[in-house]
């Protein structure tokens, strides 16, 4: 195997690899996790932070980025909390409103040239206080079918597992394997040339924001079939860990470069690293900080193994 093709590689699978050595720190200082109960437990919030990052990923592959990820999570949890348990049809409606809401935010940011920061940082704000409006105090209670399905033990390998691999896969063939996924993938990576193929790249940026907004959708509702009841803060800090898990997973800002698989595992990792940190005993105060420093290095070997490849 050439330098190049090996340093292709070793990045491809650099996700993977901190993964692996994460988990194996975490079973060296805590030896009952590997078990069932122990991975369930060290990966009980894994699910909603996979859609969240695989939701923000999907806006990074037309060179955009969302923050207001996190607080459109904390919207759909309050409503899955309330209107969707007591009222089902008003509860699809409004998350409905939300997926074309987003795609109605995408087409302005297109059509204007609007920077996307920009935008989805005043977003953050509306998709907040209509939280608070919908569930003023933290309360509500978890649909009773996404409870099950949030709770459910099937034998040998715990849910979450089971529940990532699937949101992976069905966003690799989507997004990587599909014909439209490529021309999703060119409207980032090449603009014009995906103009002049015939595609509009409104479509692509409406469909993109739209499917963003449906996963963060599911990301709400899972959270909620997992604390069983909602708040409009609940999920607020997802906006940072969707990019961190994102960039993590081989992501970048630019390009349309996206990795699906590499996503759900950088949500995974981030997961599992504020066990790690507990297992630590690391002051609360300083567990974000450590979480930070373990992206920086990962990171920066990126960077290394990219310098190395161009460098032959």
């Amino acid at each position: 195997m050439t330098g190049p093709a090996f340093a292709r590689l070793l990045r491809g699978a650099l996700p993977a690899l901190s993964l692996a050595l994460l988990l194996g720190a975490i079973f060296y200082l805590q030896p009952r996790t590997m078990s069932y109960f122990g991975l369930n437990l060290l990966l009980n919030l894994a699910v909603p932070i996979a859609l969240a990052t695989v939701a923000q990923m999907l806006i990074l592959t037309v060179n955009d980025l969302d923050l207001s990820i996190g607080s459109y999570v904390s919207l759909t949890a309050c409503i899955a909390a309330t209107w969707l348990r007591d009222t089902p049809l008003l509860g699809l409606l409004a998350l409905g409103g939300g997926v074309l809401a987003y795609g109605a935010l995408g087409a302005l940011i297109h059509l204007r040239n609007l920077p996307s920061i920009v935008v989805t940082l005043g977003m953050s704000f509306v998709w907040l206080g209509l939280a608070i409006l919908v569930l003023p105090t933290p309360g509500g209670k978890a649909p009773d079918i996404v409870r099950a399905l949030m709770t459910w033990k099937p034998p040998y390998v715990p849910f979450p597992i089971i529940a990532c691999v699937v949101i992976a896969a069905l966003a690799h063939v989507a997004l990587m394997r599909s014909p439209y996924g490529a021309v999703l993938r060119g409207a980032g990576g090449n603009p014009r040339a995906v103009a002049r193929a015939g595609w509009s790249l409104l479509r692509v940026k409406v469909t993109m924001y739209m499917a963003a907004g449906f996963v963060g959708a599911l990301a709400g509702i899972a959270l909620v079939g997992l604390t069983t009841s909602a708040d409009a803060n609940i999920a607020l800090r997802y906006t940072l860990l969707s990019i961190a898990g994102a960039i993590l997973g081989g992501s970048e800002f630019v390009g349309g470069r996206v990795s699906p698989i590499g996503a759900v595992i950088g949500a995974i990792t981030l997961t599992l690293a504020a066990s790690f940190l507990s297992f630590l005993r690391l002051n609360p105060d300083f567990q974000i900080g450590a979480q930070g420093a373990i992206l920086i290095l990962v990171l920066a070997l990126r960077a290394l193994i990219g310098r190395a490849e161009k460098d032959r």
